[in-house]
C-alpha cells in the first residue's frame, strides 16, 4: 500500500493546471450602435438587425485549496510495560483496550527499549541517541544538563507546540527532560520514594492529558505531545473494581497494567472524539519491561535480559493499514519516525531511522541491528546488546564478557549458545564491535565511582 497522510492528500486537490473556458478564449463581442430616438422607422424593404451576442460572464475566480491539515503525534509511553501481553499470547486479559488498538495499528512483535530502565531509556528516546552519549550526571537517577539537545527543542524551533505530562517525581524539572516542551506539567500530590512507587496516579494523568489536548488552541496548530502513565511500576497497588489475575507479585502486576489499560483506553477514546484526531499519529509503548523471577530478578535495571528490554511498540497512523512486523527494531527509531510525520528535518546527530517505511510497506520490513545501552552509572555496571535476527549477543561489563542467545527459539535466554555455533559467536562478537565505535561514550560528572573496573576518567 501506499502512505498517504493527510497534508499531502489536501495539497494535491486542485493542484492540476488550470483551463479557461470557450468564452473565455472568445475576444467580447463589440457593442451595437445606440438607436436615435428621431431617426426614421426602417422601411419594410430594409434588411433586419443583427441579433445581439450577450457579453459572456468574466470566469469565476479560481478557489484556492484549503491550507493541508498538518500531522500531529501522541505519545503514551507505559511503565515497566511487558512485552508479553494478550495480543502476544499472554493468556490472562489484562489488556482489553490496548488488545483493542494494538488491531488498528502496526504492531511490531520485537520492539526494544534503548535500556532497562527509565533515566537511561527515556533519556535516549528523547535525544534520539544512545544513553552513553548523552551528557548526564552518573547516579541511576541521572540529570541531562541544559546543553544536551532534546527533540522536543528542535520541533519548538521548526512552529511545533510541544507538550507532556508525567507522574513520577523523577520527571520534575531537575531531571531535564522538560527541555524543549512548551506546556510541561507534572501530576499534583505525588510523594518521593528513591526505591519504588507508591502513588497511585492513572486517573490524575488521564484528567491532565485530556485538560491539555482539549484546549481549543489544538484545532488550529501542530503539536505533539508525550504522556507516561506509570501504575504498573511497583509496587504493585491494588485497585477495586478490577478482575482478579491471581495471587503473586505477577497477578498484582497483572491487576496493576489491566488498571492503567483502563485509563489510557479512556484516553484513547478521547482523542477519537476530537476534530484533530483524523490527521494525527498515536504511538504506544513502554520505557522498559519487567522482570519476575527470570534470571534470579525482580524489577528491572542493572541486565539487558528479554523480560527488561522486549517491550510493545504500535504506531497508529492515519491513511495506514494495521499489520504485525516481526522484525527487530528499537526505540533509537522513535525520534526519526516523529520528525517525518511532522514533516520537521531531522537533525544530524539522530542515530536512528524513520518507522514509516516500514509501517508503509507490505512486505516484510527490511533487517537492521538492534542495539542495547545500558551505561555504567553508580548502580549499573555497563551492559550492551546486539540484536540480529533471531540472535542476540549480550556484552557484560566493559566488553569483557559476552553470551549468544536465539531469543526467538529460546526467549528466556536459558542456553548459551557461544560454545554450540561458535563460528556464529565470532561473527556477531565482531560486528558488536564495529557497530559500537559509533557510540562514542561520555563520562559522567559525579563525586562516586562508577560501576566497573575501568577508572571514571575512562568511560
Amino acid at each position: 500500500m501506499r502512505l498517504i497522510f493527510p497534508a499531502l492528500a489536501l495539497a494535491l486537490v486542485g493542484c492540476g493546471s488550470h483551463q479557461p473556458s470557450p468564452a473565455a478564449l472568445s475576444p467580447p463581442p463589440t457593442a451595437a450602435p445606440t438607436a436615435l430616438a428621431a431617426a426614421p422607422a426602417a422601411s419594410s424593404t430594409s434588411a433586419p438587425a443583427a441579433a445581439v451576442t450577450p457579453t459572456a460572464p468574466p470566469p469565476a475566480p479560481e478557489v484556492a485549496p484549503p491550507p493541508p491539515l498538518k500531522t500531529n503525534v501522541i505519545v503514551i509511553t507505559i511503565d515497566s510495560l511487558r512485552a508479553d501481553m494478550p495480543w502476544a499470547g499472554y493468556p490472562h486479559n489484562i489488556a482489553p483496550r490496548l488488545s483493542a488498538f494494538e488491531k488498528t495499528a502496526v504492531s511490531y512483535t520485537r520492539a526494544y527499549a534503548l535500556s532497562s530502565y527509565t533515566a537511561m531509556s527515556m533519556g535516549g528516546y528523547l535525544a534520539g541517541r544512545y544513553p552513553g552519549e548523552l551528557k548526564r550526571s552518573g547516579y541511576f537517577f541521572s540529570a541531562y544538563p541544559a546543553e544536551e539537545q532534546l527533540f522536543p527543542e528542535l520541533l519548538t524551533q521548526a512552529g511545533v507546540f510541544t507538550m507532556a505530562a508525567h507522574a513520577h517525581f523523577y520527571f520534575e524539572k531537575k531531571a531535564g527532560f522538560q527541555q524543549g516542551f512548551a506546556d510541561y506539567r507534572m501530576v499534583a500530590g505525588l510523594s518521593v520514594d528513591h526505591t519504588t512507587d507508591k502513588n497511585i496516579t492513572s486517573p490524575r494523568q488521564l484528567a491532565l492529558a485530556k485538560t491539555m489536548l482539549g484546549a481549543k488552541a489544538n484545532q488550529n496548530r501542530q503539536f505533539f505531545a508525550w504522556f507516561h502513565f506509570m501504575d504498573p511500576h511497583d509496587l504493585y497497588m491494588h485497585h477495586d473494581n478490577i478482575p482478579s489475575f491471581g495471587k503473586g507479585q505477577r497477578a498484582r502486576y497483572d491487576g496493576e497494567v489491566y488498571f492503567t489499560d483502563q485509563h489510557v483506553g479512556e484516553l484513547i477514546d478521547f482523542i477519537d472524539s476530537q476534530p484533530w484526531s483524523d490527521h494525527t499519529a498515536v504511538i504506544v509503548s513502554a520505557d522498559h519491561g519487567e522482570a519476575f523471577g527470570e534470571h534470579h530478578m525482580t524489577r528491572h535495571a542493572f541486565e539487558l535480559w528479554e523480560p527488561l528490554v522486549h517491550v510493545p511498540l504500535m504506531l497508529r497512523i492515519p491513511g495506514v493499514s494495521p499489520r504485525r512486523i516481526d522484525t527487530p527494531r528499537s526505540h533509537i527509531d522513535l525520534a526519526p519516525t516523529i520528525f517525518e510525520l511532522l514533516a520537521v528535518a531531522p537533525p544530524a546527530n539522530f542515530q536512528g531511522t524513520s518507522l514509516l517505511a516500514d509501517v508503509s510497506g507490505e512486505g516484510p520490513a527490511p533487517a537492521r541491528d538492534v542495539i542495547i545501552d545500558l551505561p555504567r552509572t553508580s548502580d549499573n555496571f555497563r551492559r550492551r546488546a546486539l540484536v540480529v535476527g533471531d540472535y542476540k549477543l549480550i556484552a557484560f561489563g566493559d566488553d569483557f564478557r559476552y553470551e549468544l542467545y536465539n531469543v526467538v527459539k529460546d526467549p528466556k535466554e536459558r542456553i548459551d549458545l557461544r560454545r554450540r555455533e561458535k563460528e556464529r559467536y565470532q561473527q556477531l562478537k565482531k560486528r558488536y564491535l564495529e557497530r559500537v565505535k559509533h557510540i562514542k561514550d561520555i563520562c559522567p560528572k559525579m563525586r562516586h565511582k562508577l560501576k566497573g573496573k575501568r577508572p571514571n576518567k575512562a568511560c
